[in-house]
């Protein structure tokens, strides 16, 4: 149930069943007997007690994903392995049922033909393997339009370098909150084997309004310091500035350092206030930064190879068009009263249509 439903204006039954002008819930609290308003004055303690009961909740749940982290880690180290090359999956490993089996086997046998023709082109010297899954990380990257919004082309090749990405949450005892971790192989770009980002959580009902919490909620993060090699800071770029002495009238040409557009971007955020007070375009910044990290730790890491065929992107993409078919749907019924608000209804000339249902 949404808490913040009670924050807004709600309509108020009149005893003949007609909906009043929107009043405010302090209003329609004052309207109660004097012995009523007390009971429910009983009713919010416990609310509140349910709340803080329900973050205790959440922290177990924190402590439980904590635990089946390190049962999962195994498959993911086994993941990394296969992906950078340094391990070869055997025949058995390998073996995978595809629903599109038949199809497959029609293309295979397209593929064989058409390797045929392509021997008999070919030189002598067979082409190399490569080397576990080129390109993995980047690939998702590429794919997903979350992540797509922020790569830059000169991010790429620094990708092609990244090896895996992990999370870790925040040990027994430590304020609640996860790390993303992404691991690069030595590169030419900077000295960091991994970077990090770290998003602090709050999970425990606000004193001043209790009744707004509905969970674990990220309320700031940190990111680190890159050491990049001289000249491959891709965060920044170098312009050029011709400049006039007023006086002399000589010209000189000045070079200074702007930001730059970058994915790692990423590891520089901008850090919450801590009075709350924010202008609107750093609120908005900050809230798709905590957006990111929550995707990158729910969907992303334990679900790569599916972003990286696009199977997990066929399934996000049939959950949107799903609401979206039911929001339009909800839209065409208002239309439609309004409609029928409009004339006297005959019923000669249109009959009544079963109502669609609609599962989801």
């Amino acid at each position: 149930m949404d808490a913040n439903k009670g924050k807004g204006e709600q309509g108020m039954q009149n005893p003949g069943g007609q909906m009043d002008r929107p009043v405010s819930f302090h209003f329609l609290e004052s309207m109660l007997p004097k012995v009523v308003k007390r009971r429910v004055h009983a009713l919010k303690r416990l609310q509140v007690q349910c709340a803080n009961i329900e973050a205790k909740f959440y922290e177990e749940v924190h402590e439980l994903e904590r635990k089946y982290a390190a049962l999962y880690q195994p498959l993911f180290e086994k993941r990394r392995d296969i992906v950078t090359g340094t391990v070869e999956p055997t025949d058995e490993e390998c073996e995978w049922h595809s629903d599109r089996e038949e199809e497959e086997e029609l293309a295979e046998e397209v593929k064989e033909k058409a390797a045929i023709e392509d021997a008999k082109k070919e030189e002598a010297t067979p082409e190399e393997d490569p080397k576990g899954i080129p390109e993995f990380w980047l690939t998702i990257f590429k794919s997903v339009d979350m992540l797509s919004d922020m790569l830059q082309e000169h991010d790429e090749p620094i990708l092609k370098h990244l090896k895996d990405i992990q999370v870790k949450f925040s040990e027994p005892g430590q304020p609640m909150s996860f790390t993303l971790e992404f691991h690069f192989e030595p590169n030419g770009y900077f000295n960091n084997a991994v970077l990090t980002k770290v998003y602090k959580m709050k999970s425990e009902p606000d004193a001043s309004d209790p009744f707004s919490f509905e969970g674990p909620e990220i309320i700031d993060c940190e990111g680190c310091q890159i050491d990049w090699h001289k000249g491959k800071d891709v965060t920044v770029k170098t312009i050029k500035k011709k400049q006039k002495h007023k006086g002399r009238g000589t010209v000189r040409t000045v070079t200074k350092q702007v930001p730059n557009d970058s994915f790692f971007n990423f590891f520089n955020p901008v850090k919450a206030s801590p009075d709350g007070e924010m202008d609107e375009d750093s609120e908005f910044t900050l809230a798709t930064d905590f957006e990111i990290g929550h995707f990158f730790r729910e969907r992303i890491v334990p679900r790569a190879v599916l972003y990286f065929t696009g199977e997990a992107l066929e399934d996000d993409e049939s959950f949107e068009e799903e609401e979206l078919e039911e929001g339009d749907e909800e839209e065409q019924d208002e239309e439609g009263d309004d409609d029928d608000d409009e004339g006297d209804f005959d019923p000669k000339k249109e009959q009544p249509q079963p109502a669609e249902c609609k599962q989801q």
